[in-house]
């Protein structure tokens, strides 16, 4: 089991969430307002910044390859429909899409 923490556009949640869920699988779970339209890693709008713990997560896949570049990795950016919890430990992510035009609008 892992220790989760989901940060949402407005929400944070925590709970503790199998080996082998995504973080997608987990904010819905949760109910965290975290924004998605496909989950297969082509929409890129479930994108996430892994703050701590991106040990605990599977390697880059190559859907993530296809939609972000390299220095998003570097930074802790992952999208969340592909990343996989795969150890037990303590991970904390934000909910980081592309388009924050829903802010502008207050």
């Amino acid at each position: 089991m892992a220790r989760l923490r989901l940060m949402g556009r407005t929400q944070e949640q925590t709970m503790v969430t199998p080996v082998g869920s995504t973080l997608l699988n987990a904010a819905l779970q949760l109910k965290v307002d975290w924004n998605y339209n496909c989950s297969r890693g082509t929409c890129a709008r479930c994108r996430c910044q892994v703050l701590e713990g991106a040990e605990h997560l599977n390697e880059i896949t190559d859907a993530e390859w296809n939609r972000m570049d390299e220095e998003e990795f570097e930074e802790g950016y992952r999208l969340s429909c592909q990343a996989v919890i795969e150890s037990t430990g303590d991970i904390y992510a934000v909910h980081r899409p592309y388009f924050r035009s829903w802010l502008a609008r207050g």
